[in-house]
């Protein structure tokens, strides 16, 4: 590979005599007989991996053309040519970017040996800069092929959980397509209430998905009883909860969807179950499950009844706020028509209709 070098003196005999010698070293080498020419040829040819200038030029000195040059490329090596006189200049070059200096009269062997570690400092450079723009590439491409394995992983994940929770559904007859319902809802008052980090979305969706999941320890003859319960059968069906909790807790990545599951049948004002928090003591999550919940219990069909209006639905959020509704949840809820909620449903038992094809 061939260095090229850029030599800038005034003397004409100094700037031949060093470009014969260095191009006998191997060496390219440019000539320019002051700080404006060698300017000019910098920039119209480029890619110099050294620059030898003298300190004293007329128009312009060495140490401008030495700051000038830095500019359009800081690994550019600059050996700097003066005078014995002008030794505490060359020293000065140094400390403001320049590698060396030759000081006149010089020997060229000296000179040689000069140029030669200026060279291997700036190859070692432009080395080491390669090597690291590799390495991030390499990084990026490593975290890329990352992210795509954890967005697999999480579509697994979700589809896993989407089977279950199908399959529990399936199993409460009064609550089939309940769980992905309420997930939309409950996504769409995050979106209302501007949560947008990603990870506490996630959070939200899968508890609210999971929020049911404890029915599984609940025995069918409760789950699927067409009357009331009794008394005991109730605090039977009350732990269902506590079951999903102690079931979801041990799993890393449904850890803290697991306090939404807990807690998703207390009440604003204290007067739910299990635990009777209150106000914020509630999870942000479980709230908002809250209000999307009863949303899907009155505007889809029971056994007992057919489903009942969205404005129905409105007029119970707005009777119960404060008591079993946290207030501001309500009011996302209100931001958007209610043919905006009737849209959103229509969307999700479609999904829905279409997953139960899948499962």
């Amino acid at each position: 590979m061939s260095y090229k070098i850029l030599i800038a003196d005034d003397e004409e005999d100094i700037r031949e005599l060093l470009a014969d010698f260095l191009e006998a070293e191997g060496y390219e080498c440019y000539t320019a007989k002051d700080a404006f020419e060698a300017l000019k040829k910098f920039k119209e040819i480029g890619n110099f991996d050294l620059v030898l200038s003298d300190i004293r030029m007329p128009g312009k000195s060495g140490l401008e053309l030495l700051g000038e040059i830095k500019e359009i490329d800081e690994d550019v090596m600059v050996v700097m040519i003066s005078a014995v006189k002008d030794i505490e200049s060359a020293i000065t070059a140094m400390s403001k970017g320049a590698y060396d200096y030759a000081a006149k009269p010089f020997k060229l062997n000296e000179v040689a040996l000069i140029v030669k570690k200026a060279i291997d400092k700036r190859r070692l450079i432009l080395e080491n800069k390669a090597y690291q723009r590799n390495l991030e590439k390499k990084v990026e491409e490593r975290t890329y092929e990352l992210q795509k394995a954890l967005k697999r992983l999480d579509e697994t994940y979700k589809f896993t959980l989407h089977a279950l929770v199908t399959a529990l559904d399936t199993r409460d007859s009064e609550t089939q397509g309940h769980s992905l319902r309420v997930v939309g809802y409950t996504l769409k008052l995050a979106e209302l209430l501007n949560i947008t980090d990603k990870d506490e979305l996630k959070i939200i969706e899968y508890g609210a998905l999971l929020h049911d999941i404890g029915k599984i320890g609940i025995p069918d003859h409760i789950l699927n009883k067409p009357g009331k319960l009794t008394e005991k059968e109730w605090e039977i069906m009350k732990k269902h909860p506590k079951i999903g909790y102690n079931i979801l807790k041990k799993i890393k990545f449904l850890n803290k969807s697991s306090l939404i599951v807990l807690y998703h049948h207390e009440k604003y004002d204290g007067k739910g179950y299990l635990t009777e928090l209150k106000g914020e003591e509630i999870p942000l999550g479980a709230r908002i499950f809250a209000v999307a919940d009863t949303v899907d219990a009155i505007t889809s069909d029971r056994p007992y009844r057919k489903a009942l209006t969205f404005e129905y639905a409105l007029e119970e959020l707005i009777k119960y706020k404060g008591k079993q509704f946290d207030p501001q949840v309500v009011n996302a809820f209100q931001k958007i028509s209610l043919d905006k909620w009737k849209k959103l449903k229509q969307e999700i038992d479609k999904k829905i209709a279409l997953e139960e094809d899948i499962f």
